[in-house]
């Protein structure tokens, strides 16, 4: 008995999330195929000057987004970012640093630190003796 393994493939909107890059962005031959995780692999390894440029330049994501500005997706809703941005407008809202960008910084640094002591009390907990370890 003979088992041969399949390609295992993605939509272009999985390959583009995990790319990093806004799907409506891309080229129309990668919009419109299927990518395979070798494929997948490739473009990661070795990104076609389409793909290095869509990093730089943009336009960007959501998550991407959210993670230059330091802030959550849910941050950008708030301050009334629903659509993707470039690196230029990305770089001139930080520069404007508006009231709703302030506030969702402080309340993602907030969240950082809540999560960080989170994390120090549960590990201090677990390194009590007599404690079963899981």
């Amino acid at each position: 008995m003979t088992s041969h393994q399949t390609t295992q493939t993605m939509k272009p909107a999985t390959a583009a999330k995990k790319l990093g890059v806004y799907l409506e962005a891309t080229p129309a031959e990668f919009q419109e195929g299927v990518v395979s995780r070798t494929e997948l692999n490739a473009l990661q390894a070795d990104p076609p000057q389409w793909l290095q440029d869509l990093r730089r330049n943009g336009p960007h994501p959501r998550p991407v987004v959210a993670a230059k500005l330091g802030i959550s997706i849910s941050g950008l809703a708030r301050g009334g970012v629903t659509e993707p941005l470039t690196t230029e407008q990305i770089d001139a809202l930080k520069k404007d640093s508006p009231e709703w960008l302030q506030k969702e910084r402080a309340t993602q640094a907030e969240v950082r630190k809540e999560a960080a002591r989170i994390k120090e009390k549960n590990a201090a907990r677990d390194e009590q003796p007599g404690r079963p370890q899981a």
